[in-house]
């Protein structure tokens, strides 16, 4: 017991601590390929103290649904931290699969559209349409995609869907696996408000999905959900690196395993982290109609991926 608490505790600090280290890499890499200087590569921490520190202001036409949806943001990025496997092959919850870490995720996406018409600003309720415009054609690509993985692993749950990838490498090799990884990053483009379907570094009207839904946030409130949508990003990278590519990620709890299994995470994320800054360099923002395309485009791919279990064997 003493020993799972131990592992949890170490899961939510990789994820809390390093999803703001993931972001900065992301913005001083893309600085650094367009010929500018950029922010230093820890400028996400040093913001996040400075929005703790401040004052929050709240408008007093919002309810509770306003104050509450950070605290539900940050709870359900903690849990979801426990379910997707890191650097261990087995989670702490490991008895918690798929359907209630896309539940997790959709909880969070639903409080924030929420919290976005509460403050009853036009810009928060543009948001909000648009985010459950695009959750609702994102998630079930998530589900689709996993469910591929699962159908060749034979099993629903997420640390033994890497167990059974690290230990037959044949069948990552397949190229339904291949179509999967492509309508899964496809997806996480979208849920994390990446380019090309949405600019996370301006706050112009007609391109802000997820920044209009947190415009009316200030102080601690902002830094939460700023935190937590970090926090998403970095999932979201973990599940591609270690669902796709879970080579090298140890079975055992044992601190030497444990190390290895961090080093190996970092060094997958880095590349990932270096493959989205690249590709936000060199692509553009897709107008709003279009984006509706690229997720049933990346639907089609997970569908794909289904069918080749089948077609494939």
């Amino acid at each position: 017991m003493t020993r799972d608490l131990a592992l949890a505790l170490l899961q939510v600090l990789v994820v809390a601590g390093g999803a703001p280290l993931l972001v900065g890499g992301v913005r001083t890499l893309k600085a650094r390929l367009v010929g500018r200087r950029g922010p230093r590569l820890l400028q996400p921490y040093a913001d996040l103290a400075k929005l703790l520190r401040k004052e929050a202001v709240v408008s007093t036409t919002t309810s509770w649904i306003f104050r509450i949806t950070p605290y539900v943001l940050m709870s359900t990025m903690v849990v979801a931290a426990l379910i997707v496997p890191l650097f261990l092959a087995r989670p702490v919850l490991d008895f918690a699969g798929l359907v209630l870490l896309m539940y997790l995720f959709v909880f969070g996406t639903f409080f924030l559209a929420l919290a976005g018409l509460d403050a009853g600003s036009a810009f928060g309720g543009m948001g909000s349409s648009r985010e459950v415009a695009v959750a609702a054609l994102a998630e079930p690509t998530i589900v689709v995609a996993i469910l591929a993985l699962a159908l060749r692993a034979e099993s629903t749950n997420l640390g033994a869907i890497v167990e059974r990838f690290a230990r037959e490498p044949q069948l990552a090799a397949n190229p339904g696996h291949l179509l999967a990884f492509a309508a899964l990053f496809l997806v996480m483009l979208a849920e994390t408000g990446r380019l090309p379907v949405d600019n996370p570094a301006t706050h112009l009207e007609l391109t802000m999905i997820h920044e209009a839904m947190v415009l009316e946030y200030s102080g601690h409130y902002l830094a939460l959900v700023e935190w937590a949508s970090a926090m998403k990003l970095f999932l979201f990278m973990a599940l591609l690196a270690n669902l796709f590519f879970p080579w090298g990620m140890p079975g055992s709890s044992e601190l030497g395993s444990l190390a290895i299994g961090l080093v190996i995470l970092i060094a997958k994320l880095t590349v990932l982290t270096v493959g989205l800054a690249v590709l936000e360099t060199v692509v553009a923002k897709l107008r709003l109609f279009r984006v509706p395309e690229m997720l049933a485009g990346s639907f089609a791919l997970a569908l794909l991926s289904v069918l080749s279990v089948f077609l494939l064997k």
